[in-house]
């Protein structure tokens, strides 16, 4: 897995990360600002500081500043998650939704959803459905001399499309006054996002855990033969890596939903703004992840408003032309 590299971003990796931090404020700052009700931002931000305007005050605290820190910690987690499979399978097309994660949480939360359970219990059924898939991934994709790279994918997707047949068949079997809700929590839905603290102190734990790890987190994403020369123990680190981001992308899953695209896109960009050195990779996915989902969720609720459209699928329309366009700029001259 050697991308190439924009090189003027690579040499002021410091820069690129303060670029990418203010970036995310700036779309904090804009998710806070912009909505499909209430008064402008002026008024709004004016309102805020004077004291004096409780519409203010509950727009920013009690519905906007959850919604977009939200949505910064569930993108920042599936950025991180998608930098541990592409590590582990040393493929940048490597992510958990691609390995059927997303998949087994759905299938688990709808079921809940099907029996009229609570809130707590949908998470919970989302939990166990993730951690579920990926030991099925794990169970089916042994073989002889243990599993590969190329054989754990091939049996994520063949896992991910088994997942999505049984949620087809969840939603067709499901109450149609229900329907619009369980379909808008399978393409990514922020409208209920409440208390963002769990995903943040996940980031908060998983950032500099994953920069402490960088020195085999980058000898392992060139090659197991490598790895295992330089001294890593190459069986616990897979095994780990693998359960960390199951454990990430049921966290994001139970909190807003099924969104795709972050974990796969992000990563990928991120190693061919500024290598593969995975002190660098690590905060920078972070910090990109979440700004894209803020982005993304700033534009669900406003380009339609006050109609809601889906995250997950604005996600893919930000995500592919940066995507294009980082890959055009980093292709080398002929």
């Amino acid at each position: 897995m050697n991308p190439v590299v924009l090189p003027a971003l690579a040499r002021r990796p410091a820069l690129t990360l303060t670029l990418l931090a203010l970036a995310a404020l700036a779309v904090l700052a804009a998710a806070l600002s912009i909505g499909s009700a209430g008064p402008g931002p002026a008024a709004l931000w004016h309102g805020l500081w004077a004291g004096d305007d409780p519409l203010a005050r509950s727009l920013v605290l009690s519905l906007r500043l959850p919604r977009a820190l939200t949505a910064f910690g569930a993108g920042a987690l599936l950025a991180l998650a998608g930098v541990a499979m592409q590590v582990l399978l040393r493929n940048p097309l490597a992510d958990p939704y691609v390995l059927g994660l997303s998949g087994g949480a759905a299938v688990a939360a709808l079921g809940a959803m099907l029996l009229g359970l609570g809130a707590w219990a949908v998470q919970a059924a989302a939990f166990s459905g993730a951690l579920a898939a990926t030991l099925t991934v794990f169970a089916l994709a042994q073989g002889p001399g243990g599993w590969t790279p190329t054989r754990l994918l091939l049996t994520g997707v063949v896992v991910a499309a088994g997942t999505g047949a049984l949620v087809s068949l969840l939603l067709a079997a499901g109450d149609p006054t229900v329907l619009r809700g369980m379909v808008f929590w399978l393409m990514g839905d922020l409208a209920w996002a409440s208390s963002p603290a769990g995903l943040l102190a996940l980031v908060a734990i998983a950032v500099p855990a994953g920069m402490l790890a960088a020195r085999p987190l980058n000898v392992l994403a060139r090659g197991e033969v490598q790895a295992r020369l330089l001294g890593i123990a190459v069986t616990p680190m897979r095994g780990g890596l693998f359960v960390v981001a199951s454990l990430l992308t049921a966290a994001t899953v139970t909190s807003v939903g099924a969104v795709g695209f972050v974990g796969l896109v992000t990563p990928h960009l991120v190693r061919l703004a500024l290598g593969s050195d995975h002190r660098r990779v690590v905060p920078a996915a972070a910090l990109a992840g979440g700004t894209l989902l803020v982005a993304a969720d700033l534009l669900s609720r406003t380009l339609l408003a006050p109609r809601q459209l889906p995250v997950g699928a604005l996600t893919a329309l930000i995500g592919v032309p940066l995507f294009l366009v980082l890959m055009r700029r980093a292709q080398p001259a002929t």
